[in-house]
């Protein structure tokens, strides 16, 4: 019954209100006070207690989220830097259907790393071991925007028919690559907003959901397409990030089916929450808009 609920209720901060409270009940913390940082692929609370709680779509994205927590508790274990699961709590806590993690504050206030030092993370990220048993998945870069796509109920057929042929068509151009770089782990979604500051100003990884081993090119075309395409970073912050990595994957022949696939991704994603605010249904609109004409997606505004 909870599973069969959370298919039919929208993905509301209201919602997810409901969840965190009870998951907070059944961890023994408290929802009082919680606050919502971002609504996005999930709803982020700061608690009152220096805690954040995340609470995921839907139950069915229990094992991305089990595989988060593990994630957590690996890094910890190596001494890389990212955001820890609170400890003494089994997780994660299904409540009114949802999965929902508890997870230490990186700061008191949320401040995002710089290009270079979300590079840097990456190098090091890229660098690591990865233990036979943590199970991580060979990565599927399309599986998030394919299932997001059965889902966009508030956005008209031709709009979601349109978006899936291009999911296919980016399918068979990313199996014909040549990647450059060994494969690795990667984050699977790296960008600077996934990259804190922490009290001491060091730079800490967040969302870990997407980990999995594949092409370590995956996670450095983000950056790439917001300086070449998006203009959301600007050439020097991009050389920051180059030179503290140590690659730049613009040079890559490869390139642009990865960027493809990244703002594909990013509407879809988008899509997801189209009826919360005639804000979003218009930039879902524009953003489509220019899929389908190729038009420069200068104009694109960051969520």
């Amino acid at each position: 019954m909870a599973r069969d609920l959370a298919r039919e209720t929208a993905f509301t901060v209201d919602h997810a209100a409901v969840a965190l409270a009870g998951a907070c009940a059944d961890a023994g913390l408290t929802a009082e006070g919680a606050t919502l940082i971002r609504l996005g692929e999930n709803a982020v609370f700061r608690l009152a207690a220096p805690v954040v709680g995340r609470v995921a779509r839907s139950e069915e994205l229990m094992t991305e989220v089990d595989r988060s927590v593990r994630v957590s508790r690996w890094l910890e274990e190596v001494g890389y830097p990212a955001v820890r699961v609170v400890s003494g709590i089994r997780q994660p806590v299904v409540a009114a259907g949802q999965a929902v993690t508890f997870w230490r504050a990186v700061a008191d206030e949320e401040r995002f790393a710089s290009a270079g030092q979300l590079g840097e993370l990456l190098r090091g990220l890229h660098a690591l071991d990865v233990p036979e048993d943590l199970g991580l998945p060979v990565l599927e870069p399309l599986a998030s925007t394919r299932r997001r796509l059965t889902t966009l109920s508030a956005l008209g057929r031709d709009d979601v028919a349109f978006l899936a042929a291009r999911t296919d068509d980016l399918q068979a151009h990313y199996e014909e690559l040549d990647f450059v770089l060994p494969s690795a782990v990667v984050h699977g979604d790296a960008h600077v907003g996934n990259a804190l500051l922490d009290a001491d100003g060091r730079s800490v990884l967040i969302d870990l959901d997407g980990f999995a081993v594949g092409p370590r090119e995956w996670d450095l075309v983000v950056p790439a397409l917001y300086v070449d395409r998006l203009g959301w970073h600007t050439a020097a912050e991009y050389d920051g990030f180059v030179q503290a990595y140590g690659f730049d994957v613009l040079g890559w022949d490869g390139y642009s089916v990865l960027a493809d696939m990244r703002e594909l991704d990013m509407v879809v994603w988008l899509a997801q929450n189209v009826g919360h605010s005639a804000e979003i249904a218009a930039e879902v609109a524009r953003r489509v808009s220019d899929l389908r004409s190729g038009t420069v997606r200068r104009d694109w505004n960051a969520f």
